[in-house]
């Protein structure tokens, strides 16, 4: 039986059960600039 003290060490990738691409932040900057041009529209629009 395995002592429940014992630490497990697990890399980055095999804790996150996959690979994690770098789209979410473009696609985050994407949007805010997007939404900052929209109010600006309206903004200056309205």
């Amino acid at each position: 039986m395995t002592d429940p003290n014992d630490k497990i060490h697990v890399s980055t990738e095999e804790a996150r059960a996959g690979s994690t691409p770098h789209m979410t932040r473009y696609i985050l900057a994407i949007s805010l600039v997007l939404v900052i041009v929209i109010f600006a529209y309206l903004f200056y629009a309205g």
